[in-house]
């Protein structure tokens, strides 16, 4: 089989670059998918988000490696095996990150990656049901609902927010991302709205396009340090060989492609002769440099019958479910993260470091089931975390999981930061707007004070907030660890590209998902040989720094 341009991963950037490599009907494009089809019903449910992370057929489920700072836990990292990859299971929160975040970008060597040059394939991208401006697109293939908050705790956590001094911003994507306001979800009509829908199903009946589904890509083919196809297994076990006139392009995401770019001999040199694999390009920077966002999540207990608990009865359950059949409507119809505040963990820090989101309901974090009585709970995610991870091969079999160490908190910045996080969510629940639903603090426990309790609690309940990145990044000298040009080519080797969130250079201030799909809808221009969009120079919102 030969095609002109071969995409590894169906997942957020594999799905966008299926469509635009394949719209014009000039190029024969084959994308191959480990997954299988996105059919189930629950994927389509926002609220069925937990069930389907419990899942293994839609999920790998990597199990990382003991975390020193961590009580040696092993995390386990949830990551889409289906059409659509992560954007079919994850959150559905929509969210790009700071503008600082891609002037560091810039600033770091990726020039045509600065906020003026993002924001017009955000827009381009972006389907926002509030409506188009200088910030917002509104003619796009990806569905983004603003939710209006119908649970009073949503809107009493704004509130509290504003009494607690932070400002009140009524986009966290536009000009001030600082403060507290609504929280925007990739739902549409009730419905989860993933890549698959937004860009692989409108192109599915496209003669040049073929999908292939149950595929595992075990090694890309290289000659003379040109990519010349892939070798796969087919769901019937069968050895594929598929060769590329154009392109291989991998969006297996920050797992998957340098998984595959050190199984085909493209990475560190000493790790690859540890794993018997012959060398083709010593690229130290692959795997390494991961990004993660840290979450710790605080409850309390609710002394008004206003979260959500009480509709989680059996009867209640049923209910809803037949709300969302036959309207889309309803508990079923949402993720239940409406609203966010965006803060700093300490006045130095430039922008906000720490995204607070709150949830009408308390779950138990070992059952994922919901504790029985009134409560809710206010994750704490760590945005701008100094410690780095990496992701190596445990063995040269291309069925064999990674090894992921995340190494949270490490860097010492990371544990300031989230006990800092610990504090300024009991300062803000403690606002006059919150105090007729605030209860007891179920976790940590209003008695644990001290730096060290803090700590421990800290040790124990930290988690991930499944947004791996940066382990391909982006960067002009591969000695410094790059692994991928600005335009994603991969350095020392022709006609092959990675195009997912693996080439960030450092992870956004938010949820990944959005700017993923940023990321590969910009690249497919590049990679048809199209002019970039013309940069949008916007005014944005800066807090005023301390005398």
């Amino acid at each position: 089989m030969k095609f002109d341009y071969i995409i590894v991963g169906a997942g957020s950037a594999g799905c966008i670059l299926a469509n635009r490599l394949s719209e014009s009907g000039q190029h024969s494009v084959l994308v191959v998918e480990a997954g299988p089809k996105d059919s189930a019903l629950s994927l389509k449910i926002p609220a069925a988000m937990l069930a389907n992370l419990k899942s293994t057929k839609y999920n790998w489920t990597f199990k990382g490696d003991p975390e020193p700072e961590l009580n040696n836990r092993q995390i386990i990292h949830d990551r889409g095996k289906v059409l659509g990859g992560s954007s079919s299971i994850n959150g559905m929160v929509f969210i790009r990150g700071h503008a600082q975040d891609f002037e560091g970008w810039k600033e770091s060597g990726c020039q045509g990656w600065g906020y003026a040059d993002v924001l017009p394939y955000f827009k381009r991208l972006e389907n926002f049901d509030a409506g188009g401006s200088d910030f917002r697109g509104d003619s796009g293939p990806m569905k983004v609902h603003r939710p209006s908050p119908s649970n009073p705790l949503s809107s009493a956590f704004v509130q509290a927010g504003v009494e607690a001094g932070y400002p009140q911003t009524d986009d966290i994507v536009g000009y001030c991302q600082e403060g507290f306001g609504p929280l925007d979800q990739s739902i549409y009509n009730g419905e989860r709205w993933s890549t698959t829908r937004a860009y692989l199903n409108p192109a599915r009946d496209r003669s040049n396009l073929t999908i292939e589904t149950g595929a595992l890509v075990e090694r890309v083919l290289i000659s003379d340090k040109v990519a010349t196809g892939i070798e796969y297994k087919n769901r019937r076990g069968e050895r594929v060989t598929a060769l590329a006139n154009k392109e291989v392009i991998l969006c297996s995401g920050a797992v998957g492609s340098p998984k595959l770019l050190m199984l085909s001999g493209i990475g560190p040199k000493a790790h690859l002769a540890d794993m018997g694999i012959l060398l083709v390009e010593d690229l130290p920077g692959v795997g390494q440099n991961l990004n993660e966002h840290p979450d710790l999540v605080m409850k309390f207990k609710c002394v008004k019958p206003v979260s959500m608990w009480s509709k989680l009865t059996l009867v209640g359950r049923i209910m809803a479910g037949v709300e969302w059949v036959t309207r889309r409507k309803g508990i079923c119809a949402s993720n239940h993260f409406d609203v966010v505040g965006c803060i700093r963990s300490h006045p130095d820090v430039a922008y906000p470091d720490l995204q607070l989101t709150l949830t009408p309901l308390a779950i138990d974090h070992t059952t994922w089931e919901p504790i029985n009585e009134h409560a809710f709970q206010i994750h704490i995610g760590l945005m701008q975390a100094h410690s780095r991870g990496r992701i190596e091969l445990v063995s040269a079999d291309p069925a064999a999981a990674p090894s992921i160490l995340a190494n949270y908190l490490h860097d010492h910045h990371d544990r300031e930061a989230l006990r800092s996080g610990v504090r300024l969510v009991r300062e803000l629940v403690r606002q006059p707007s919150l105090d007729q639903y605030r209860g007891a603090e179920i976790f940590p426990g209003d008695a644990l004070k001290s730096d060290a309790e803090i700590d421990q609690c800290i040790n124990s309940e930290t988690t991930t907030q499944w947004h791996l990145s940066c382990t391909a990044r982006m960067g002009m000298d591969p000695k410094m660890g790059a692994v991928v040009d600005p335009s994603g080519r991969v350095h020392g080797i022709k006609a092959l590209r990675v195009v997912d969130a693996s080439i960030m250079p450092r992870v956004t201030n938010g949820n990944t998902n959005a700017p993923t799909l940023m990321l590969a809808d910009k690249l497919s221009d590049t990679i048809l040989g199209l002019p970039p969009l013309s940069p949008i120079e916007l005014e944005l919102w800066q807090h005023s720094s301390p005398e």
